[in-house]
């Protein structure tokens, strides 16, 4: 199959959902096969959001939007654009994906495919009701898709590369069982928020995105912030202020409630607004409804830190504190070319 049979498949792909991107899900015309596959999908998001509670409907439109606005042939070529896709013989990858936000794993699964492997899928048991769908859509747009798919609950077997993401923890227990294989083994990482002292009301704004979307559950997420000595919070907080509704959402209310006793029974000091804690606290890892902040005094210093610790972080928010900073609002619309853990995906999968 030639690379632009391939673009156009993902890109059709990316047509279809865009059916279920905005607000009211409405069937277009136009739309190859739709017939076949809108009401079944839109069957699909419903099982999804009774599956996992954190996967709300907005939640799993943003989640589409994203890919809707990333498949398009522009900014597919780009991506392309500086790599050799020539493979000798193509290859069968797994992949082993994470669930804690809609579709989390689609980019990997994208990656194997446009650069003309097989894939062998094995997902989270908390996000398995987008992408086998997705994927038989594909096969439907391009026939010669057939037979490079593959999706498994089983122990993976006949492969010959992974892409596998997870804790700490189990990509400890990756690298040894992958140790003969070629790998990208991910585990926990955390974004940060550098703040000065001169962010406007959109920032603070903007930030709120970052902290909240998909209930701060992403890896993009920020769960940090970087705070001058002697920080007043009292524009931070009301930048969060417009985000108050995700209190009334049980699952996170429930997380709320919990992390809030466990900090007034351990009498750590702590602010909060009635839907969102901030607790000074070195880790980067926070818990839901919760951002850890951290002093500094030294830009420099902090910089230094920052470096040093960047096996521990996916994004740093800032505005002109660093050279590779994302802007206030930005994390959750990453391109195709960004890849985690800054690790690109497409050069490990084309030196197999």
């Amino acid at each position: 199959m030639h690379l632009d049979q391939r673009i156009n498949a993902f890109v059709k792909l990316g047509d279809f959902l865009s059916q279920f991107s905005n607000e009211v899900i409405q069937k277009k015309d136009n739309i190859e096969h739709n017939e076949l596959f809108f009401d079944g999908f839109k069957h699909q998001i419903k099982l999804a959001e009774e599956h996992n509670g954190w996967f709300t409907l907005e939640n799993i439109k943003f989640a589409i939007s994203g890919w809707v606005n990333a498949l398009t042939e522009a900014n597919l070529s780009k991506w392309l654009k500086p790599y050799n896709l020539q493979i000798n013989q193509p290859k069968k990858v797994a992949i082993i994906m994470a669930g804690n936000i809609p579709l989390v794993g689609f980019h990997d699964f994208l990656s194997v495919l446009i650069t003309g492997h097989k894939v062998l899928v094995k997902q989270s048991s908390n996000d398995q009701q987008l992408l086998p769908y997705l994927a038989k859509y594909l096969e439907y747009i391009e026939p010669e898709f057939k037979g490079k798919i593959t999706f498994t609950n089983e122990k993976l077997e006949n492969f010959d590369a992974v892409i596998a993401t997870g804790s700490n923890n189990t990509a400890r227990y990756f690298e040894y069982y992958f140790k003969g294989k070629p790998s990208i083994i991910r585990n926990n990482r955390n974004s940060v928020a550098v703040l000065t002292g001169t962010e406007t009301e959109t920032d603070f704004k903007n930030l709120s995105e970052d902290i909240f979307r998909y209930y701060g559950l992403g890896c993009r997420n920020v769960s940090k912030l970087f705070v001058p000595k002697n920080y007043n919070f009292d524009a931070f907080f009301n930048g969060m202020y417009h985000w108050h509704p995700i209190i009334d959402k049980a699952k996170y209310a429930n997380n709320y409630d919990y992390n809030k006793a466990v900090y007034l029974m351990s009498e750590f000091d702590m602010l909060e607004n009635g839907f969102l804690m901030i607790k000074e606290d070195q880790s980067y890892a926070s818990p839901i409804a919760t951002v850890f902040y951290e002093y500094y005094d030294d830009a420099e210093q902090l910089q230094q830190k920052l470096e040093a610790d960047k096996n521990q972080i996916q994004c740093i928010v800032s505005k002109g504190f660093t050279k590779n900073e994302i802007a206030f609002g930005a994390t959750q619309k990453p391109y195709l070319w960004d890849y985690a853990d800054s690790v690109d995906s497409v050069e490990f999968l084309l030196a197999i």
